[in-house]
C-alpha cells in the first residue's frame, strides 16, 4: 500500500487540521461526484467529500463548524492541497529565494 502525503494546516482561528492526499483516482472521483447532472459544482457535496477523504484529523462534518469562513478556508485549502496548487506556490517561492 502506498503512503500518501500529509500536510498539517492551521486555520486563521488557530484550529489545527491534518490533510492527507487520497490518491489520484479518489481525487478524480471527488471531482466527478461533486457535480450535479448538469456538470455544475455543488459546494455542499464537494465539502462533504473533502471532509470525508482529505481532512483526516480531526474528523469533521459540515455541521461541526460554527464559522462559515473557517469551514470554507479548510475546504478550499484541502482542495488546493490535493490539486497540487499549494506545492506550485511553494516551489515558486523557493525558486525565487535561490536567486
Amino acid at each position: 500500500m502506498t503512503n500518501f502525503k500529509q500536510k498539517p494546516f492551521k486555520s486563521k482561528k488557530g484550529n489545527e487540521f491534518l490533510f492527507q492526499h487520497p490518491g489520484v483516482r479518489m481525487v478524480s472521483k471527488i471531482n466527478d461526484q461533486s457535480k450535479n447532472k448538469h456538470g455544475v459544482l455543488s459546494e455542499e457535496r464537494m465539502s462533504e467529500l473533502m471532509l470525508k477523504h482529505v481532512v483526516v484529523q480531526p474528523k469533521r462534518t459540515i455541521d461541526d463548524f460554527d464559522d462559515y469562513s473557517e469551514y470554507m478556508e479548510v475546504v478550499n485549502s484541502a482542495y488546493s492541497f490535493i490539486a497540487g496548487v499549494d506545492e506550485e506556490q511553494t516551489d515558486d517561492n523557493q525558486e525565487g529565494s535561490k536567486e
